[in-house]
């Protein structure tokens, strides 16, 4: 559909609906729908050319994102030590003696258990787990997700904390995680300490 078919449909506004398609590619047989729109006729030199400088800020973004992966070059236990601190410094818990950190990022929940075994000495058995999830969501399928990524036991895992849907909201959320926001946490408060001096002295170096 095009924008104008969309806001029919929608009360939302044409700068909303641009900028949530933006990324999205439209087929073929998409393209030539719009195009044969009577309404959107003289659009067609328009479709074609927003097509083309989607491609090529997708080909921008793509080399941008690899100029940048070489430019760190080797990536050295101290670096994995002192980004591991600032991971935690952002998302982990605070509260005096209670360790934890939580992410619906995958790479950031796998990351940070390897950095709590090898930087904090924390064996597996110890981790607990927990999940939030949006409702209409399988909880099946979020426990298997995080418990083959991080290999914590599903039975180490806390229940499932249930977010309900605000249905009664006019806003459309783009991001609802399919496998929930993920938590780590473990008992062991001088860890904890020492995690919270470690952030102190990156911070106040």
């Amino acid at each position: 559909m095009s924008y104008g078919e969309i806001m029919l449909h929608l009360p939302v506004s044409k700068s909303n609906l641009s900028n949530w398609c933006k990324d999205i590619a439209l087929t073929q047989k998409q393209k030539l729908r719009l195009i044969g729109n009577k309404q959107l006729g003289q659009r067609k030199g328009s479709i074609i050319a927003a097509d083309n400088k989607r491609a090529a800020r997708i080909e921008r973004t793509k080399r941008i994102f690899l100029e940048a992966k070489n430019e760190l070059g080797e990536i050295t236990h101290r670096d994995k030590f002192i980004a591991g601190i600032a991971l935690y410094s952002g998302e982990g818990n605070k509260t005096d003696g209670q360790a934890g950190f939580a992410n619906s990022d995958p790479k950031l929940i796998k990351f940070m258990v390897k950095w709590f075994q090898t930087y904090c000495g924390i064996p597996l058995s110890k981790f607990h787990g927990a999940i939030w999830l949006h409702e209409n969501l399988s909880e099946h399928e979020a426990k298997n997700f995080w418990s083959n990524l991080t290999q914590i036991p599903t039975s180490q895992f806390y229940k499932i904390y249930i977010a309900k849907n605000k249905t009664e909201s006019k806003k459309i959320r783009k991001n609802i995680h399919k496998f929930g926001v993920f938590s780590i946490s473990f008992g062991n408060s001088q860890q904890h300490r020492r995690i919270m001096g470690l952030i102190d002295g990156v911070l106040n170096h």
